[in-house]
């Protein structure tokens, strides 16, 4: 058997889709600040109400912690890997407040952000140090 350590491989891919998703919610936040075409139907009824203007305040927070949570995963230790963990929950969560509007994409998102903490709970280990 080949007993290769892919666990960097692992935290590094962790740390590129943490970092991928905060750049991509900062444009979800821009487009959310810009936008002036028609809403969704039943909008209203949503999780933050029918104002894009919270979904944008939501998504910037939202994109600042997975993208400082990225960069934490570069450089190791266990606080940064649960760091991780929670940013890549609170990323799959931002994500269920579209889930009437545009499903598929919201399961994708939410499968990435459990895709991303599967890296980090197996494969981020018990003595997490930095990529070398």
């Amino acid at each position: 058997m080949n007993d290769v350590d892919t666990s960097g491989d692992w935290r590094l891919f962790a740390a590129f889709i943490l970092m991928f998703a905060g750049v991509m919610r900062f444009f979800d936040a821009l487009w959310a600040f810009r936008y002036k075409g028609s809403l969704p139907a039943n909008l209203q009824n949503a999780t933050f109400g029918d104002n894009l203007k919270t979904y944008g305040w939501v998504y910037l927070v939202v994109g600042v912690v997975l993208l400082l949570a990225g960069i934490r995963v570069l450089y190791g230790g266990q606080i940064a890997r649960w760091t991780g963990i929670v940013a890549a929950a609170i990323g799959g969560l931002s994500a269920m407040a579209w889930m009437p509007y545009y499903p598929i994409w919201t399961l994708i998102y939410i499968a990435i952000a459990v895709l991303t903490m599967y890296a980090l709970i197996a494969h981020g280990g018990r003595d997490v140090s930095a990529l070398d």
